[in-house]
């Protein structure tokens, strides 16, 4: 299979991403197969559900909501279809559904496809490595536009985890967010999360590592969403071919 014989779907294909997706399929050469719409209004190209999608593609690009995660796994393993999943704020139990659709079909997922945000997450493991929890404490900063329903974001928690995999510690027991009152001293061992909501913002996150004598920040800034519709366009053309497992963007940029 040829990059511009391959079939790329999107779920959700109306939504604010997903319609830069389908620019960026056309623009890389690759065959749009169609997209899930609530409202089809009898257009072709568009499917009430994944079911009836999925038979049509080699892959879909899907960056919809957490409740349609049992649904689209199931759909794309019976088709035998690959996924580029962006969907956040999944629960232990989609999660789990994730990895279980990842036997059978290859599955590309990631909390955020921006290139940028990849090495930020893969410095944010390497530096939590060698920066000793005792002496410099972690704290994510991070802000989106109004309409984001889950907090923090799903790109904060992949750079805490980078963190506390760096640390080899649990995240859910390290994880300090949203202080407020009288919460006594800074836990030595904590990973500290902020987070701020306002206007259009695309996505800002900020990392800081801070001892008594210093601190390092690193920070991305997002400014368009295409960013995040290049890169996932980019991991369905790297998916062709590839045998069934559980990807990361890592993978994707060659990085192990």
């Amino acid at each position: 299979m040829t990059t511009d014989t391959m079939r790329i779907g999107i779920a959700g294909i109306n939504g604010r991403v997903g319609r830069l997706l389908r620019e960026e399929v056309t623009a890389a050469g690759a065959i749009l197969a169609g997209g899930t719409s609530r409202d089809p209004q009898g257009d072709g190209a568009l499917f009430p559900t994944l079911d009836a999608l999925a038979p049509s593609c080699d892959v879909v690009i899907d960056f919809t909501h957490a409740a349609t995660i049992r649904a689209h796994a199931a759909a794309l393993a019976k088709a035998g279809v690959a996924w580029v999943l962006g969907t956040t704020g999944l629960s232990e139990a989609d999660q789990a559904i994730v990895a279980d659709a990842a036997r059978a079909i290859p599955v590309v997922q990631a909390a955020n496809y921006s290139p940028g945000v990849t090495l930020v997450t893969r410095l944010a493991r390497q530096m939590a490595e060698i920066l000793p929890a005792s002496a410099y404490d972690a704290e994510i900063l991070e802000m989106h536009h109004r309409q984001k329903v889950d907090a923090p974001s799903g790109t904060a928690l992949a750079i805490g985890q980078a963190v506390a995999d760096g640390r080899g510690i649990d995240l859910s027991s390290h994880m300090d967010s949203g202080r407020t009152g009288h919460t006594g001293p800074r836990r030595a061992d904590a990973i500290g999360f902020a987070v701020l909501r306002g206007g259009q913002i695309v996505g800002e996150h900020t990392l800081t590592f801070t001892s008594a004598g210093e601190q390092i920040a690193l920070t991305h800034r997002a400014f368009d969403r295409r960013v995040f519709a290049s890169g996932a366009v980019r991991a369905a053309l790297w998916l062709r071919g590839r045998p069934p497992g559980l990807y990361d963007m890592e993978d994707v940029l060659g990085l192990r």
